[in-house]
This record gives structure tokens, C-alpha cells and sequence, in this order.
């Protein structure tokens, strides 16, 4: 005979959490003062969602797997970091220490130091909403502030996709001095940092690929 297979509690506890929002519900009771529309936080939505959590015996926990930073202004000149994040969250049974994987991207711009938290917790907000079924009604809850960015002087998306797209050490070298330049010019710490660390993924991917070549012959 063979073995019977057990259900895994994780999927049960996601169930059940997402029964009781859709009798409970969200309510937006937060406004974007800059484009007049309503919202949840993450307040919010830890509130809504800890005693149902508790009562599944479901655990979520993060894990920071990406982190991009760049460097903007502002309308007004102020310095601004926009941070985007890529996190794994673990969805896991407190019963049975069966788990389930929910990979969201987050992202927010803040002039303190404070914008890698608010990536985190929009990361946050959005795997609770698309793993338990929480309608956002259209809107995409942004975030409370809403930030009007000058004209960038710098293309960064081009340069990070070049250098991604890189096919030899030459091409990636003379694509990064090219961007480095500029980000020297603004004096963009963070664009210089943001650049040296694209180049170096590319470099250890383009070094592996090498090294496979080299040993297949």
C-alpha cells in the first residue's frame, strides 16, 4: 500500500485567514492628501490581519533577496531615495511547519532614511492582499505621499540594462565607465554604488559562463 498523503496545514491556515477577511474586510480610512483618494496602510492591515494570523497559527516572515537603491530630486531640489525591494515571504503552518512561498516586489521614495522601510512594508502589504484575496478596488493603494521628481538628468534604467545585457568583460567595462561618468558628474554616490554593484553581478555571471566554456572543451 502506498503512503497516504497528509494535507499540508499551511494551505488550511491561508484559508482560513482569507474566510475571515472576506467577512471582516479592510476599510480605507486613510487619504492620499496630495491626489484626494483613500487608502489602506500598513497599520492597517497588520491590525486586520494579526488575530486571524494568531488564530491559524500562521507565521509570516521575510526575506530581503534584492535591494536597489537610486538617488532622485525632487520638484522642489530635495534629494530623494527611491528604493525598490524584492522580498520572499514565508508563509508558515505553526502546526505542521509546512510552508508556502509569496515573492513580492516593493518599492517607495522617502528624503530620510526611512524609504527602505516603507519598501518593505508595501512588499508586505501586497503579498497579504494577492495571498488572501483583499480587493484593492482599482486603486493599487499607493502610498500616502505622493512625490513630484524633477527631471532626471541620468537614464539609469538604461545603464542597469546594459550592463545586464553585457556580452563580454570589454563590452562591460567600457558600458560602465560610460555610466560611472555620469553619475560622477551629479556627484550621485548612490548611482555610482547602484552602477559598481550591477557591473559586479554581471562580471560574476559572465566569469561563471567562462569557466563553464572553458571546462566543457
Amino acid at each position: 500500500m502506498g503512503q497516504q498523503m497528509t494535507a499540508k496545514k499551511v494551505y488550511e491556515a491561508i484559508a482560513s485567514v482569507t474566510a475571515s477577511l472576506a467577512k471582516e474586510g479592510i476599510s480605507k480610512d486613510r487619504k492620499n492628501e496630495a491626489q484626494g483618494y483613500k487608502f489602506r496602510g500598513i497599520d492597517d492591515v497588520y491590525n486586520a490581519l494579526a488575530p486571524f494570523l494568531a488564530g491559524a497559527k500562521l507565521c509570516i516572515l521575510p526575506n530581503v533577496q534584492e535591494r536597489l537603491v537610486v538617488e532622485r530630486v525632487n520638484a522642489k531640489g530635495t534629494i530623494l531615495l527611491y528604493v525598490t525591494v524584492k522580498v520572499d515571504f514565508a508563509f508558515v503552518s505553526a502546526e505542521d511547519g509546512s510552508e508556502h512561498h509569496v515573492v513580492t516586489y516593493g518599492e517607495a521614495m522617502d528624503s530620510g532614511d526611512k524609504a527602505t522601510n516603507k519598501a518593505m512594508s508595501a512588499a508586505y502589504k501586497y503579498a497579504a492582499m494577492q495571498a488572501f484575496c483583499i480587493p484593492t478596488e482599482g486603486d493599487n493603494d499607493a502610498d500616502s505621499t505622493t512625490h513630484t521628481l524633477a527631471k532626471p538628468t541620468i537614464d539609469y534604467t538604461k545603464h542597469l540594462l546594459a550592463l545586464a545585457a553585457a556580452p563580454s568583460m570589454s563590452d562591460l567595462q567600457a558600458v560602465f565607465t560610460t555610466a560611472y561618468k555620469e553619475t560622477q558628474r551629479d556627484n550621485d554616490t548612490i548611482g555610482m554604488a547602484t552602477l559598481t554593484t550591477a557591473k559586479n553581478k554581471r562580471k560574476e555571471t559572465l566569469q561563471r559562463t567562462e569557466a563553464f566554456l572553458e571546462g566543457s572543451q
